[in-house]
């Protein structure tokens, strides 16, 4: 007897299952790991929570911290740097080291950091941690090493910023007070010197408490003190007053040495009966500059009345006796005085105020009367309305920008700016770009959508599309107490025919076409019924007798009208040049009911066909004739209900056609599916999407499995069939076909693939002959988790372009029109001329689709349908985004993953090419309200579930395109875009903006002869001798210096220098050894040159007495 093993059973159903027959011939793929690069490129938009300001006068760069550690850098439009503080502490202040390349910062972890920005992308040298004290302020004089440091204890420390070490100069609170005084004097809120006498300090405690501090003879000079608590202080350019700003709203102005202020001000109080001013906003800082002409301004923020209602935030400028109070639109962060001279000795000539607000970044001209704003050329109004999703181009047709401007230009007309330049003008421009276009797409919650031009690392729009004009104000209401019935939810640009097509919170799908001027025209409207019970459907339909489909000319019953939150506006409207909508798709529901929100969208310009569907169902719009073809209902999902049971009605008579576009009315009956129902009108489907002759299947995953609907009531919406991916694409779909037909791929929540064939008439008679449909023969399909994407190769591996009809300007008409259909990428050929990919079956493939879900990817040979390559894309997590894109004339599928990583596959073979940690997903949940909701049942098994669209909003704003790039919203301000290029990478650098160029420091104020003579003029300091190795070392408790993340390479570049310097020593004393020894030997040739004469001179005087007598001597 055969023994029995549970190996033998399971080697017996793995014979009896047909494995994936491989084709004879590999594809060639050309892609490889080193290919790739996963990097982030550039950030547009306004920096979120910004918490403190600084810039440079030399340089004319402006510095922006953020409260998630975050440092914008900015100089003239396209010079943009964004950098990060490790641990992501806030940003408490910052300070340049003006005209030298470097910054510092002071994080909320009581940290200062030294950036070094000489090269485009800025680098932490070295930093500071204290560990005792908190940091409440740092001032750094001009051109000086010496950082001052105030704590939240009251003392002041000295840094050298070379170094990053602290002096042992340390100034306590205790000294710095009267001795009399009993009471902390609070933290450090102000410190500065005197522009006159720099060995004079101003330090200012929270308390009022304010002392003149002389760094020379360590004591306190002088001591004023202020009842008030103090917010600012600052100086007048002669250095002999000061002003303060307080909590109680007032501004007090003191002469230096005398006990009590000068003068009190309260700029936006009014006197009360009893004498006194009213209570006041504290004034949180200002500033006292003074032009050449002697007109002084007075700029600070806040002091305004308590008891005024509806006052904003605002900047007071108070220039000679003029006060002017500008309303800002939100809270005021902190502004910066710009002036034309950076030495504060001298006068400043203001000319700018830069004001950081909440949400704004806002330029004032000083200059120009009225001080008007300054036409800010930056991206920052992005989160104008929120983004609530976005649509990525890259490598676009080159003639979208220019008619994208050209179109926006006519319409956004802005007046009231400043004619100036802008101030903020720092460094220099790349001239290097990619060599294409971008076009980045994002939808907003007010229903606007905005087109920018991204091409060069830089983001300007170009357009601006407003679809709340297409809807009576009265009916804008929503449908649920969170979102706006106008937000876009979905994106959908056919970029080659210019067609657009957007879905809303409010059941709604509007279809634009772009016109280059203006017209007067009807929108075409069409109300659909989605539902997920057919047959209250049936019953409801059969009471009132109703088309679902009706044209904007038609009537509607109530129940529609209270279920719909939008209503369009019928007849004639001018429609400004650009995109102009010519249909409406309303969802409508039950009575009672909601409609459920539409989760896919598709558009094929070259059939004339729209699908979009949701939670209940998918449909199908006729987009050249304007009417809804089929309705298919995926409540009975997995039932026994067989669509090809559905009787086919022939299509309507040419005068009926022509009847009813007599009266300016479509009727929905046109449709080409219906049931067996002669008083239903509205045509709608219920099929089973995988039936069982035809499913290609997995084992029952057990380990997960997920919902994107809309609702989260319990664990019965897990099973609820969403329809998630729409894809039109000339396809095969049965395995006798043998060439392409027109069809639509449809995938849904749980990963079911069905198709449905098109037979379109002839371009000609398009507009007179409906679109057949038929669902009865297509091919089915079944994978793991929901389904995300769905793309087609041909047999080479190359991507195929969707067709398109190419876009036609309808305002020349006395040109022939010509429609013509192509590809949108030249360098993929079309299937029919490749050669075929045999199989062992016999059949002969000419395409693959490339199906990808949550869970797996697949690769399936059409027309047989033999799973060619499978891949587990997630086991614990779950993929948020697919999409293929292009790199070195491949393609490749990329993922984004839940647990951060970006992952790519070569196609055809789904081989894993990079799986690389990028992104954690909590950095992107800011933008859902619902963070990692589990459900008690999964949580048995330890899965995390994600329902309520979560990860579906995450998804809507995070986009792969062409060329390996990518973009995702950082932020709800901000959007930051990356590449998985590593041509494209190495070469960023390039495209990048120079932060630091070269500029002459201006000359220092020159003291008059008499100011001179009487000592009336500035001191200088020497805070080396001060600060320097004489006055010791700091304790090393205090802080904790922390090396650069290059600390390494610096110490080799240090040990090279060093070496190099004692190398180039030793070469030197050779160089002057050799010219000692050169010397030397010219000395000796010298004197051996005068001993041969001198032995010469004694021959001939030997000679010349040799023979003579002594006596003739």
């Amino acid at each position: 007897m055969k023994k029995f093993t549970i190996k033998g059973v399971l080697d017996g159903f793995r014979s009896s299952v047909p494995q994936p027959v491989k084709p004879d011939q590999e594809i060639v793929e050309n892609l490889r790991p080193e290919h790739f690069q996963v990097k982030k490129t550039f950030r547009h938009g306004f920096p979120h929570q910004p918490t403190a300001v600084a810039f440079d006068p030399v340089q004319r760069l402006l510095a922006i911290g953020t409260k998630s550690g975050s440092l914008r850098i900015l100089g003239r439009p396209g010079v943009d740097a964004h950098v990060r503080h490790e641990g992501c502490t806030a940003v408490v202040q910052l300070q340049f080291l003006i005209n030298e390349g470097a910054l510092v910062s002071a994080t909320a972890d009581d940290t200062l950091h030294l950036w070094n920005f000489r090269q485009k992308i800025p680098q932490v040298v070295q930093s500071l941690k204290f560990q005792r004290e908190r940091i409440t302020c740092i001032h750094l004089p001009l051109q000086s090493k010496w950082l001052y440091v105030g704590t939240e204890r009251g003392n002041i420390h000295v840094l050298h910023i070379e170094t990053f070490v602290l002096s042992g100069y340390v100034i306590n609170w205790n000294k710095a007070i009267e001795v009399s005084r009993k009471t902390h004097p609070g933290a450090v809120v102000h410190l500065s010197d005197n522009p006159l006498d720099l060995s004079k300090m101003l330090i200012g405690y929270e308390s009022g408490q304010m002392v003149f501090w002389d760094l020379k003879t360590k004591n306190a000079e002088y001591r004023c003190h202020s009842d008030v608590p103090l917010k600012s202080i600052s100086w007048h350019h002669e250095g002999k007053q000061f002003m303060c700003s307080h909590t109680d709203g007032s501004l007090a102005t003191w002469t230096v040495r005398q006990v009590k202020p000068t003068n009190i001000t309260h700029p936006h109080a009014k006197t009360t009966k009893d004498g006194e001013p009213e209570p006041c906003k504290p004034i949180q800082k200002v500033e006292w500059k003074l032009s050449r002409s002697g007109e002084a301004y007075v700029i600070f923020s806040g002091g305004l009345a308590y008891d005024t209602t509806g006052r904003t935030p605002s900047i007071t400028v108070i220039h000679g006796k003029t006060t002017t109070v500008l309303e800002m639109e939100h809270n005021v962060i902190d502004f910066i005085t710009l002036c034309e001279n950076p030495w504060t000795s001298d006068y400043q000539d203001p000319y700018a105020v830069v004001v950081l607000l909440q949400n704004d970044l806002v330029v004032i001209d000083l200059l120009t009367p009225g001080f008007p704003c300054f036409e800010n050329p930056y991206p920052m109004d992005i989160h104008e309305s929120p983004v609530t999703c976005c649509a990525y181009f890259a490598d676009c047709p080159s003639d979208l920008v220019p008619a994208f401007y050209s179109v926006g230009s006519k319409s956004q007309k802005k007046t009231g700016f400043s004619e100036k330049d802008w101030p903020i003008s720092g460094g220099e421009w790349s001239s290097s770009s990619s060599g294409y276009n971008e076009i980045i797409l994002t939808g907003h919650a007010d229903g606007s959508i905005k087109f920018w031009d991204a091409s060069a690392g830089t983001l300007q729009v170009l357009y601006k599309l407003k679809t709340a004009k297409l809807f009576e104000k009265g009916r804008t209401r929503s449908i649920d107490s969170e979102e706006d019935p106008l937000a876009i939810q979905l994106i959908f640009l056919c970029p080659e025919s210019r067609k657009l097509a957007i879905a809303g919170s409010g059941r709604h799908v509007v279809l634009f076409k772009f016109k280059k001027v203006e017209s007067m025209s009807e929108v075409v409207t069409l109300e659909i019924s989605l539902t997920a019970d057919p047959a209250k459907e049936i019953e409801s339909s059969s009471d009132h007798d109703s088309p679902a489909g009706n044209t904007s000319g038609s009537s509607e019953t109530k129940n529609n009208e209270s279920n719909q939150p939008l209503k369009v506006k019928t007849g004639l409207q001018k429609r400004a040049a650009g995109f102009q909508a010519t249909l409406v798709c309303l969802t409508i529901a039950n009575s009672g009911e909601q409609a459920e929100n539409i989760t896919a969208l598709s558009l094929n310009s070259s059939y004339g066909l729209m699908a979009y569907g949701n939670e209940s169902g998918v449909v199908i719009i006729d987009i050249v004739q304007k009417i809804s073809l089929i309705v298919l209902n995926t409540a009975d999902i997995g039932g026994n209900t067989d669509p090809c049971q559905r009787v086919l009605r022939s299509p309507k008579r040419q005068d009926e056609l022509k009847r009813e576009n007599e009266d300016k009315a479509r009727s929905p009956s046109t449709d080409q599916l219906t049931m067996c129902l002669p008083t239903l009108k509205q045509v709608q489907i219920s099929f089973a999407v995988f039936p069982d002759s035809k499913v290609d299947s997995d084992k029952y995953d057990s380990s997960f499995q997920r919902s994107r609907s809309s609702s989260m009531s319990s664990l019965e919406n897990i099973t609820t069939e969403t329809i998630s991916c729409l894809t039109f694409a000339d396809s095969y779909t049965k395995k006798s076909d043998t060439s392409p037909v027109p069809t639509l791929w449809i995938g849904t929540s749980l990963g079911s693939i069905q198709t449905v064939i098109f037979n379109t008439p002839a371009r000609g008679e398009r507009h007179a002959h409906p679109v057949v449909v038929s669902t009865c023969n297509g091919s089915t399909f079944k994978l793991k988790g929901c389904i995300l994407s769905m793309f087609f190769l041909d047999c080479n591996g190359a991507l195929i372009p969707y067709s398109y009809e190419s876009w036609k300007d309808d305002s020349m008409e006395s040109k022939e029109r010509n429609r013509s259909q192509g590809k949108c990428n030249s360098r993929t050929s079309s299937p029919s001329t490749n050669t075929q990919v045999a199989t062992g079956e016999g059949f002969e493939d000419r395409q693959f689709v490339v199906l990808a879900s949550e869970k797996q990817a697949r690769v399936v040979a059409l027309p047989s349908q033999n799973c060619q390559y499978r891949q587990q894309l997630a086991e614990s997590h779950i993929v948020i985004k697919a999409e293929i894109t292009s790199l070195k004339d491949n393609v490749c599928l990329v993922c984004y993953i839940s647990n951060g990583h970006i992952a790519t596959y070569s196609l055809p073979s789904l081989r894993p090419l990079i799986d690389v940690d990028f992104l954690p997903l909590i950095d992107l949940s800011f933008q859902t309200t619902k963070h990692g909701i589990v459900d008690p049942m999964l949580s048995i098994w330890g899965h995390q579930l994600f329902v309520n669209g979560d990860t579906d909003q995450i998804a809507k704003t995070l986009c792969f395109s062409n060329r390996g790039h990518g973009l995702y919203l950082s932020s709800p301000t901000e959007i930051q875009k990356f590449s998985v290029s590593s041509q494209f990478c190495g070469e960023l650098t390039e495209m990048m903006g120079d932060l630091f160029t070269g500029h002459d420091m201006p000359e220092p104020p020159k003291e008059s002869f008499f100011k001179g003579l009487f000592g009336g003029g500035s001191r200088s300091l020497d805070r080396e001798e001060l600060f320097g190795e004489s006055s010791g070392r700091a304790s090393r408790t205090v802080a904790k210096h922390i090396p650069g993340p290059n600390a390494a390479t610096e110490n080799m570049r240090e040990r090279v220098t060093t070496a190099t310097g004692e190398v180039n020593v030793a070469h030197q004393m050779v160089l002057e050894r050799g010219e000692k020894l050169s010397q030397l030997e010219e000395r000796t040739g010298r004197m051996m040159s005068e001993a041969e004469g001198f032995s010469q001179s004694a021959h001939g005087l030997m000679l010349k007495y040799k023979d003579k007598k002594w006596y003739q001597l």
